[in-house]
């Protein structure tokens, strides 16, 4: 897809993932609008867009902004406004429902009126699957959420790929497991554990390894924004749900052996238990099958863990008070 001048908006696109996909698509030359609530525990950060003066950013939530105009005239809209937070999701549930299933209706209502014909790539969760008796996990595991999150955020994929069965509208889910780089919230763990581990040992400080047995695929960003285009780009992708893998996976203490490593003396972690309340909504081991997405797009991983990791701590080592 040719994206110069192209409208395409992006919600949650002062977030993580939402933000290097605007910036990506401000250099392929995209008239891009970012939507943002800045909500309390979020990714979102206007360091992360600082580099992309061209990007429109609003300043509004998604549960009561005028979603109408904010759409008009789109192409592409790529969805990631989202409540991530796990634990947020089970002290709030209501409002992760608000956010998660409640709002994703008010944003298909809103592109009925004023971008019917906008392809929509809609950013989902590995979280459904919860504990699996078989890896890598396919598209085929039965839907199994752990907690609120998983649930909630379950109802808002249904409700767009409900979209797409009864009105036609071109829409593509892609299940996404743990993403990390540039720009990726470091303050704490609400967003991915690495987040947490990059600012310990950029502070100098040990970081937490909960188990350490658990497999994980890592995603680095620069190849789930690519994911991100090749969905909205591919005819053959439209209707379907799509999981997204990484490299080979690792052990949460072999990510945490090469982050020590990488990020030299005095980097260190230690190994604990999992909390209680934390025990009961993990997931345990997961890694993905994502040949499914691969043999439609062409699409495979370019950057290794340990490159990633590499990148992710010079990114930030220059940056880090940005995001602290």
């Amino acid at each position: 897809m040719d994206w110069r001048g192209r409208r395409v908006l992006v919600t949650g696109g002062a977030g993580f993932l939402g933000s290097n996909l605007c910036n990506t698509l401000a250099e392929y030359g995209a008239r891009v609008t970012a939507l943002d609530g800045f909500l309390f525990g979020g990714g979102a950060n206007a360091a992360n867009l600082a580099d992309a003066p061209s990007v429109e950013l609003v300043r509004g939530d998604i549960r009561e902004i005028d979603l109408r105009n904010l759409c008009e005239g789109a192409s592409v809209i790529f969805n990631l406004a989202a409540q991530t937070s796990h634990m947020g999701g089970q002290n709030e549930p209501l409002a992760d429902i608000e956010v998660n299933a409640v709002a994703q209706v008010r944003l298909i209502q809103a592109a009925r009126e004023a971008a019917p014909n906008a392809v929509v790539v809609h950013a989902s969760t590995r979280q459904f699957y919860g504990r699996v008796q078989k890896l890598p996990v396919d598209e085929n595991q039965p839907v199994a959420p752990p907690d609120a999150n998983g649930v909630s955020k379950f109802a808002g994929e249904q409700y767009w790929m409900l979209e797409h069965r009864v009105r036609g509208r071109p829409v593509v889910s892609l299940r996404l497991t743990n993403c990390y780089g540039p720009r990726l919230r470091v303050r704490d763990a609400r967003q991915t554990f690495l987040g947490i581990w990059l600012r310990c040992v950029l502070e100098g400080r040990p970081f937490e390894v909960w188990g350490g047995s658990q497999l994980r695929d890592m995603t680095y960003v620069d190849d789930v924004t690519a994911a991100f285009l090749l969905a909205a780009d591919t005819p053959e992708c439209h209707g379907h749900i799509f999981n997204i893998g990484g490299p080979p996976p690792a052990s949460l203490r072999e990510i945490a052996d090469l982050m020590v490593r990488l990020a030299g003396p005095p980097a260190e972690y230690i190994t604990r238990e999992f909390p209680a309340d934390r025990a009961t909504i993990d997931i345990g081991s997961y890694h993905a099958d994502d040949r499914a997405f691969r043999m439609a797009t062409g699409w495979k991983p370019q950057v290794a863990l340990e490159e990633g990791i590499a990148r992710s701590l010079d990114w930030f080592r220059p940056r880090l008070a940005d995001y602290v």
